[in-house]
């Protein structure tokens, strides 16, 4: 475990060489065979053999098959080795670099550790065109800080160990932040069953793929605005949603919540929300004067119409008055007349 760095994973810790797992498992088989408890090798619960009876194998694998307890079981003794230790006379290692991933702020800076799993490498470093220092290193990790992040990079870390070499490499993705969410409500004063447009601008954000906006009334939802695959560069994000007012939408504020999630890059959730608008709903009154107006014709309609119906009904009142007259005086006529004829005739 010397050389480990402390933030490390335990599954970069460097295991014993073939060789060495394969002695030790020699070395537990000799010096007499105890019980079989679940801690020994699988080799030893296989055999069962009885405690006290000689060693299986040899101390040690560079002891002589010949020279070995039990020499008829040498030969076998071996091959079984080798077949439970594949890597038997094979030196391998690996390269590990920690973040797994990573997301910087545009211009920002990020440390990267650089590891392997042997024991003694020979050439050690760390590939990018960013700036870059070395802070700290041991014989079997090195720690980098990069910095001036502007663009999405791949970092590369190698080493070299018993004249192989094998490297690794990182992710390095670039953020701009969204700082300042804009909601405008056009217009801001409307009447009831009017539509009314809410829009909603975040300048100069990115990955624009990774930012969602979202449009409330009070706690309502409202409207979901995703982005699909953009350019790595900063944009401008606008979520617009068309509404029919009604008279309870003055009641709630409007706003709107401008999430970039960034967990998936190895960030985090950044979250964002605008200052709260009203929007002013009203209903149309009539008019007063349009009322007097109206008022007044109406009066006079009234009025109108009145006098002609009153003219009508007296002309025929005074009609049929005069047109009486002239029959009575006509009728006293015709009696007078018949008056004079029986005077005018002889006894």
């Amino acid at each position: 475990m010397t050389g480990l760095a402390p933030w490390e994973p335990a599954s970069h810790v460097a295991p014993r060489g073939a060789l060495g797992q394969c002695e030790e498992m020699w070395s537990s088989l000799t010096g007499g065979w105890r019980d079989v408890v679940p801690e020994q090798h699988a080799l030893t619960r296989a055999f069962r053999l009885p405690a006290g009876s000689s060693p299986l194998f040899p101390a040690s694998l560079r002891t002589r098959l010949e020279m070995a307890p039990l020499g008829s079981w040498g030969l076998p003794a071996a091959l079984l080795a080798l077949l439970c230790c594949p890597g038997f006379g094979e030196e391998t290692f690996k390269v590990y670099m920690w973040p797994e991933q990573a997301v910087v702020e545009h211009g920002g800076s990020q440390k990267i550790n650089c590891s392997t799993n042997c024991l003694k490498p020979e050439f050690s470093g760390l590939e990018t065109s960013l700036d870059k220092i070395l802070l700290e290193e041991q014989v079997r990790w090195k720690q980098f800080l990069i910095s001036n992040i502007s663009k999405d990079v791949v970092v590369l870390c190698y080493f070299t160990c018993s004249g192989k070499q094998v490297s690794s490499t990182l992710n390095v993705s670039v953020f701009h932040a969204p700082e300042q969410v804009l909601l405008k409500l056009q217009p801001t004063w409307v009447t009831v069953g009017g539509n009314f447009t809410i829009e909603c601008r975040v300048p100069a954000v990115s990955p624009l793929e990774k930012l969602t906006l979202t449009l409330l009334h009070g706690k309502e939802l409202l409207h979901i605005q995703t982005f699909g695959k953009a350019a790595a560069v900063p944009q401008e994000a606008v979520a617009t949603y068309t509404l029919t007012a009604h008279r309870e939408d003055g009641r709630h504020n409007f706003s709107c919540q401008a999430d970039l999630d960034l967990r998936s890059l190895g960030g985090s959730l950044l979250h964002l929300v605008s200052e709260p608008q009203v929007l002013n709903i009203y209903e149309p009154k009539p008019d007063n004067q349009m009322v007097i107006i109206i008022t007044v014709v109406s009066v006079l309609l009234f009025l109108f119409v009145t006098s002609v119906l009153l003219c009508f009904i007296f002309g025929q009142q005074w009609h049929q008055r005069r047109s009486g007259a002239y029959r009575v005086q006509a009728a006293w006529r015709r009696v007078l007349g018949l008056r004079h004829s029986y005077q005018a005739q002889p006894g």
